[in-house]
Formats: structure tokens, sequence, C-alpha cells
């Protein structure tokens, strides 16, 4: 498989990939508003959105729009957490899934609803940012130990065993618990079928706070592609700049996490694929991957509706099928290059 050609693009064909990307999106979002255990046909569609057919009403408003909504919020979020990721790591391997952010934050409500009551609405949001804030100090203090120092294999190695262990734990709490087994055990590996609005409004300020942060650090982000002794000269106050990505990083993940689960591998392909298509301008890239997610996660979740009818495959087991195979490919194109 060859690399995915970056190229320079004009305004005028970012703008074109942009409103490329935004069409398709609102047909994913359309689908995910149409199929589920029954494809309603168009007319049903329209009716149901409209309230002029009882049953299409209900399924519609109360169960797939709510859904598709929460798959264009998480998938965002993941997309633009994934690029910040890879910019402030230089690490093309950085994801929010991989480096044990996801991880971290399931933990943390995972452990929140089986040791102290604290499962639902604003505490379930706060647990999972709390949760993805220490993984991620977590995993660069571990990476940072190597001989080799910080380098995007030692974070990626971190990362992986990081999100092994809390995936670990996860799974022992919620063996132990059956309410909490009862609770989560779709959540945990990634889903948008239970979407609840008592975590949806507290998760909408940190889910903002970390898209400003993320537009307020991209020019400087392109100047750390360049390296750290160069951005400094170029006037980037390098620490602080990491340090405010690496926060949106924790905001946007620990948002996506209280309102579906750990879903990973959405944060590793969206950044690749929109740099192939708009250049590695980092204001662009941000752009692209905040409708390019939603894409992806909306598609993958209409998919899982469709294989396994009238049941259904979790998003994010679809995700990690698609992602697997972009992540070893991954692995050996950064092995081939390190040679």
């Amino acid at each position: 498989m060859s690399a995915p050609r970056t190229v320079a693009r004009s305004g005028t064909a970012v703008a074109a990939v942009l409103l490329g990307a935004l069409a398709l999106l609102v047909v994913a979002a359309l689908a995910g508003v149409i199929v589920g255990t029954r494809v309603l046909s168009p007319g049903e569609t329209l009716a149901g959105l409209l309230g002029q057919d009882g049953v299409a009403a209900t399924v519609i408003w109360e169960l797939r729009l709510p859904r598709t909504l929460l798959g264009l919020l998480v998938g965002s979020a993941l997309g633009v957490a994934g690029v910040l990721a890879q910019a402030v790591t230089r690490n093309p391997l950085a994801d929010p899934g991989l480096l044990g952010i996801s991880a971290g934050g399931a933990v943390a409500v995972v452990a929140g609803s089986a040791f102290l009551g604290l499962g639902a609405g604003t505490p379930r949001v706060l647990l999972a940012l709390a949760g993805a804030a220490l993984a991620t100090a977590a995993v660069y203090l571990f990476a940072s130990r190597s001989p080799e120092g910080l380098t995007p294999v030692n974070m990626t190695l971190a990362g992986m065993a990081m999100t092994a262990f809390l995936g670990a734990a996860v799974s022992a709490t919620v063996l132990l618990s059956a309410s909490t087994m009862d609770q989560y055990r779709f959540w945990v590996v990634g889903a948008l079928s239970l979407p609840d609005p008592a975590v949806l409004l507290p998760a909408i300020p940190p889910a903002v706070a970390g898209a400003i942060l993320a537009v307020v650090v991209s020019g400087s982000l392109n100047a750390l592609a360049l390296g750290d002794d160069t951005a400094a000269a170029l006037g980037v106050a390098v620490l602080r700049t990491r340090l405010l990505a690496g926060a949106a990083v924790v905001l946007l993940s620990g948002t996506a996490v209280a309102l579906a689960g750990p879903i990973a591998f959405v944060g590793l392909v969206i950044p690749h694929i929109a740099r192939a298509l708009v250049g590695t301008d980092v204001r662009r890239v941000l752009a692209l991957s905040a409708v390019l997610g939603p894409l992806l996660l909306v598609t993958a979740d209409v998919v899982g509706r469709l294989v396994a009818r009238p049941a259904e495959v979790q998003v994010g087991v679809v995700t990690a099928l698609l992602g697997t195979p972009f992540f070893i490919w991954l692995t050996r194109r950064a092995k081939e290059r390190s040679q």
C-alpha cells in the first residue's frame, strides 16, 4: 500500500473539499435517521420529521435523531483531538484511543459508577475528564523515562500499555458488579445506541472549550511541526502551546468518552485522510477533520445497524475493524522510514 499523497491546496480547492465532505455528512446523517431495525421509506421519514406519522415520529425524534446527533458531536471531537494529538507529539500514530486517554476516562467513569454511585449526568463528564487527564500525564511520564526520551515510538508503546492495563481494569470492574455490567456492557466498547440527555448538556461546555483551544493553538502547531527550536525562534511559546493543545485533547476526548464510551481509531485515521486532501496546514486539517470525524462515525454506526439486523454491532467494534489494518500499515510505514 502506498502512502497517501499530501499536497498543498489553494483556498478554493480546500473549500471544495470541505463542501464535498459536508455534503457526504448530510447523506450519512440522513441514513442515520432512516436506517435501523426497520428501514423507513422517504415518505415515512418526511412524515415522521414533520410529526404527521406517530410511529415514525417516535422512532426518529426519540431514537434515531438523538443517536445521529450524538455521532456528529462525538465524531467531531475525536477527529479534532486526533489532529491535536498528532501535531503536538509529532507522532503519526497518536490517537486518544491508542495513547490511553480514552481508556483513562472510561475507567474513571466505570469505577465512579460501581464504587461511588456517580454514573450519570455531570459527575460522569467530570470523571471522564479527570481520568483522561491522569492517563495523559501517566503516559507522558512513562514514555519520558525511557533512555531514548519522549520519542513517537515510546509514546505509542506507553499509550498501548496504558490502554491494555486500564482496559483490563474496566473489564474487571464491570464483571464484579452486575448493575455496572448491565449499565455499561455496550458503552465500554463504544456505543451511540444509548444517548443520555442528562450527560449531553454538561458535556457541551468542555467540548466547546476544547474546540476553542484547538483554534487558538492551530497556528502555533504549524510552527511546532518545524521543531521546538525553530518554533521558539519564530516566537512561539512552545511549552504553552503544548499545554493548551494537551488540554484540548483531554477536554475533547473526555467529552467523547462520557457521551459514547471509548471509541478508538477515529482520531488516528481521520487526520491522515484530511492531510492527504488539504495539505499539512493544521488549521485546514482541523476544519476538515471536524467534518470527516462525524462522517466516519455516523457511517460506521449505520453499517453496524445494517450488518446484524435486527440486532446491531456497536460503533466502537466497527471503527476497530476499520482502523486496525490502517494502524498496522502506519506502524510498518513508520518503521520503514526510521531505517
